[in-house]
């Protein structure tokens, strides 16, 4: 493969800047194969998915994970919360800027209070291992953190609700899994009346998810693990569903990890480029994704080439695009473009 296989010109003017409402507002491009997609609404899945169908998503939470501190020296330092690295949210994966003066145990600041300390640099040498300076580690966080929004999102949103699912859990990921945004609660009763189940998994969402891929040969991308969770009862769940339909590119990741390497849980390299044997998912609902990037990779390798085109009608049509964006629903199982 070449980098120019997943790169596309996307027009600034369609970045959602703010999530639209109500959530299941949002529109959805429907694969039609071969054929024309069809435009519908989010609000539409119940007429689209049917009797059997079960629906999976990963009900991770977003954490506050952008700490605005102060050095010891008066100078401004920002920490980027990762990934916990221990259960009780002592410990943490974090970037931090300015990263080239800190030293080992340096303290940073908040209204004078120390409230992280920092450690040693990861193996992977552009993050830290840094640990909160409090009894309660999780509850300092929430109380000094602001959500971390993409910086393609210039506006801060009032709500940080919006930038959680309505079934979010466990406080984990730095980044929210977007194409599950588009869901309310009315949407989800309405679905399960219609006889489509639902079943959650998780995968904890780093950032590097949305990092962009640089190689010329995208499969040379080295993708970062993430912790994931598929619960037994899920994958037997899947086993007997008239089709598994994911939402979004994290439950995707979480299902395919479980069932390639036989493993319920721990960390996922998997890395799902063109050609991946497919094992559980049949119908993937994500949002329109950056050019250049690993998720992308993964729509390319579940439809085949003709993502440009439901891309560029995308584009055509006005769609509304990455995190607070539109959304689409793709078939792996219709003729895939070679």
């Amino acid at each position: 493969m070449r980098l120019s296989d997943i790169d596309y010109e996307l027009p600034e003017s369609l970045i959602a800047q703010r999530p639209i409402e109500p959530r299941d507002a949002a529109r959805l491009l429907v694969d039609g194969g071969e054929g024309p997609p069809s435009h519908a609404h989010v609000r539409d899945l119940v007429d689209i998915l049917q009797d059997g169908d079960l629906l999976v998503v990963n009900d991770t939470r977003v954490i506050p994970a952008r700490l605005n501190l102060t050095r010891t020296t008066g100078g401004a330092a920002e920490v980027l919360l990762l990934e916990p690295l221990t259960p009780d949210y002592v410990s943490w994966e974090a970037l931090i800027r300015p990263a080239r003066k800190l030293k080992v145990g340096e303290h940073l600041t908040w209204f004078g209070k120390p409230v992280v300390r920092i450690g040693e640099r990861c193996e992977a040498g552009d993050t830290f291992r840094i640990d909160i300076l409090d009894a309660d580690p999780l509850a300092r966080i929430t109380s000094s953190g602001t959500m971390p929004l993409p910086p393609y999102i210039r506006a801060s949103i009032e709500d940080p609700e919006r930038y959680q699912t309505v079934y979010a859990h466990v406080a984990r990921s730095a980044a929210a899994p977007t194409a599950g945004l588009h869901f309310t609660d009315e949407l989800l009763v309405a679905l399960q009346a219609k006889g489509v189940q639902m079943a959650r998994v998780e995968l904890v969402v780093g950032l590097d998810t949305f990092k962009p891929v640089t190689a010329e040969n995208p499969l040379e991308h080295r993708i970062h693990s993430e912790m994931y969770r598929v619960g037994q009862d899920v994958l037997d769940a899947c086993s007997s569903a008239k089709r598994v339909v994911a939402v979004g590119t994290t439950a995707t990741r979480a299902l395919e990890s479980a069932a390639t390497f036989g493993t319920l849980e721990g960390r996922t390299e998997l890395f799902i480029t063109r050609g991946y044997e497919w094992k559980v998912v049949d119908v993937l609902m994500t949002n329109f994704h950056m050019p250049c990037t690993s998720l992308l990779l993964l729509v390319d390798a579940f439809i085949g080439s003709r993502w440009r085109r439901l891309y560029q009608t995308a584009i055509e049509e006005k769609y509304r695009f990455l995190s607070f964006g539109d959304a689409m629903l793709l078939d792996r199982h219709l003729k895939v473009a070679s």
